[in-house]
């Protein structure tokens, strides 16, 4: 799996920048048991480049999103981070390989709940679930030195952009589901707004907001 990335990484540098992974996504996509991490129907497709369906109309992101995503957020090891939309648990936990602490928000309580079973069975005291709606972040835990949100809303919510640390990064799809989704990098600026650069055309499942 991690050569198949590899190969996408060299495949889409003149879009993304990067011709392979940092040192450090690279150790933690190898060391994530991503099979542990999806029903037990998927087990056998768990170390494949592609997304899987985990219930609810929702998937586990293709592990070269996960690895893109990682890192254009530029981690040094020691940040906060907010994860929207846990899903599987998956970016979780390759974000917890790197940053300190990792925040994560699910607005599916089934698959929460799951995902924090199943993240304390790995081990990683240092991740953090809560069921919620995403579009308002965790603004008890902000700021955050990065966010990556793992589904794709309409534009960028306000209450993300709030909650990210100046000169924080930001890792979004936008896009409404029939329209062209791009992965987009917003690094946000000292006066409160923020620069951002659309990175590739990406396909995800919408970003659920809550009732």
């Amino acid at each position: 799996m991690v050569a198949e990335v590899e190969a996408m990484y060299a495949d889409t540098r003149s879009e993304t920048g990067f011709a392979r992974m940092s040192p450090a996504v690279r150790a933690a996509m190898g060391k994530v048991e991503r099979h542990r991490l999806v029903p037990d129907s998927q087990r056998g497709a768990a170390y494949r480049n592609h997304p899987l369906p985990i219930g609810s109309g929702q998937t586990i992101s293709q592990p070269y999103i996960v690895a893109l995503s990682t890192d254009l957020l530029n981690l040094k090891g020691g940040e906060a981070v907010l994860d929207v939309g846990t899903g599987s648990g998956y970016q979780a936990a390759v974000l917890a390989e790197i940053a300190s602490r990792v925040c994560s928000i699910e607005i599916i309580p089934a698959l929460g709940e799951a995902a924090r079973k199943r993240l304390e069975e790995l081990g990683y005291g240092n991740i953090e679930v809560r069921i919620g709606d995403g579009y308002q972040g965790w603004p008890e835990k902000a700021p955050f030195d990065a966010i990556v949100v793992t589904a794709a809303a309409p534009q960028v919510p306000p209450a993300l952009v709030a909650q990210l640390k100046p000169g924080g990064r930001m890792v979004i799809p936008v896009g409404g589901s029939g329209d062209i989704q791009y992965l987009k990098l917003l690094v946000k600026r000292a006066d409160g707004g923020y620069d951002e650069k659309r990175v590739l055309p990406v396909r995800f499942v919408p970003l659920v907001p809550g009732r």
